[in-house]
């Protein structure tokens, strides 16, 4: 066996064994196997697919190829995973609320991929904030405060963190096999008993129409059930983006705001409200998802929620004031008005444009050896539904390049009619 005939054999739309899938793993891992030769298979599985066996095969070697978490000792665990989108800045609100509710909130998040954003490179937008912790600080943390969340370490599914990159380079991200072999790898490696998927779906996520987003739930939810998890998929809206903001430093204060209750944009509430009520039905905190949804705003609405947000941030090293006072946040050289060029209602805010704009500004990466800028990216009035007349003010670009936001403002972000 060597891993030139297994790019053949995958090249050629053949079906992989359990030991070949396991034998690049291994190899990869040991660096017997190089990114060229990983990137080759990597489109190959992209152009020619997998079948359901060969996903639940790669998720699998890629959980296992590391450490695997025991978190039993938290006791019930619930985690919660989004597929991606733009200004996608759920888990920064919904992870502290739900630890607000004495839930052990113990999560691995990723870095910004393709047109999507990174929790990870949110939070290391804040000041001292530290992601890299190791596995025992990770557990203590959620052992006295309640929550955690840091970035993938070496030993934890380090055969996914190592392909995670690869794809972003070689635009191989929106595979469903590739998408659902990641996100369940790193939920089974975390230790999670109960997961809560979000599956977006539209221009700015990875599965651009309701059919791929179910059978990525689908793939995702028969995953969980081999490996022993109970896994919730939820569908989400990602046709324009999430909330106000797009861009790391831009939605770490959006965040804040919200569970500091200054203001809740609809779609938001949505999200965080649906996946929450699931989260508390699975962890037996609400008897039902209405119940769940009702007790999720209550808890904003008392400050607990974002009593936890500042307990996980000074826990792991941040600096508390900014986020007790987000005007501390260094802001981008350039603040610029985007105005509607006519009057009418706006039927569209393209959020995939917005998303690879967002990178172009610098919040994203273009290849994995690139560093963010946490202060750039678009801050929206308006969005779609908003009736408005020509000149008004729809949004912002947040630059540091000129000749970026000339660019910029030359295209067309929303459609009024």
């Amino acid at each position: 066996m060597n891993i030139l005939e297994i790019i053949a054999k995958k090249r050629d739309g053949m079906e992989l064994s359990k030991d070949e899938i396991q034998y690049f793993i291994d190899e990869y891992i040991k660096d017997n196997v190089t990114d060229y030769q990983a990137a080759a298979l990597l489109m190959a599985i992209y152009i020619n697919g997998m079948n359901e066996r060969e996903t639940t095969d790669l998720t699998l070697a890629m959980a296992y190829s590391g450490d695997v978490l025991d978190l039993s000792s938290l006791g019930n665990v619930v985690d919660k995973h989004s597929t991606g989108g733009v200004g996608d800045k759920i888990t920064l609100i919904l992870m502290p609320i739900i630890a607000s509710f004495g839930i052990p909130s113990a999560k691995m998040s990723g870095r910004g991929l393709g047109f999507t954003g990174g929790t990870i490179d949110k939070l290391e937008s804040i000041p001292g904030y530290n992601t890299q912790i190791d596995v025992v600080s990770f557990i203590e943390n959620v052992k006295n405060v309640g929550i955690s969340i840091m970035g993938q370490t070496l030993n934890l599914a380090p055969a996914d963190k190592k392909l995670y990159a690869l794809r972003d380079t070689i635009s191989c991200t929106e595979s469903i096999h590739l998408i659902a072999s990641s996100i369940m790898s790193k939920k089974i490696a975390a230790g999670a008993n109960k997961i809560v998927l979000d599956v977006t779906c539209g221009s700015g996520a990875f599965m651009k129409n309701k059919q791929d987003a179910k059978k990525l739930a689908d793939i995702m939810i028969k995953i969980g059930k081999l490996s022993g998890r109970t896994t919730v998929c939820v569908i989400t809206d990602m046709n324009q983006p999430i909330g106000k903001s797009v861009g790391n430093t831009l939605e770490v204060i959006e965040a804040v705001d919200i569970l500091r209750g200054k203001y809740m944009p609809k779609d938001v509430e949505h999200i965080i409200t649906e996946l929450g009520a699931n989260m508390l039905v699975l962890a037996k905190k609400a008897v039902d998802i209405e119940d769940g949804k009702t007790k999720i705003l209550e808890n904003i609405r008392n400050g607990k929620a974002y009593e936890k947000l500042l307990q996980l941030v000074q826990n792991q090293g941040g600096d508390v004031s900014y986020i007790e006072d987000t005007d501390k946040f260094e802001k981008a050289k350039y603040i610029v008005e985007i105005k509607a060029k006519k009057s009418g209602v706006i039927t569209s805010l393209d959020a995939y444009k917005v998303g690879t704009l967002s990178n172009y500004l610098g919040a994203g990466r273009m290849k994995k050896t690139d560093s963010i800028n946490p202060r750039v990216g678009f801050v929206f009035e308006k969005k779609v539904g908003y009736a408005v007349s020509q000149d008004e003010v729809l949004g912002y670009i947040h630059a540091d390049d000129e000749e970026k936001v000339n660019y910029v403002l030359k295209q067309e972000l929303f459609e009024i009619k």
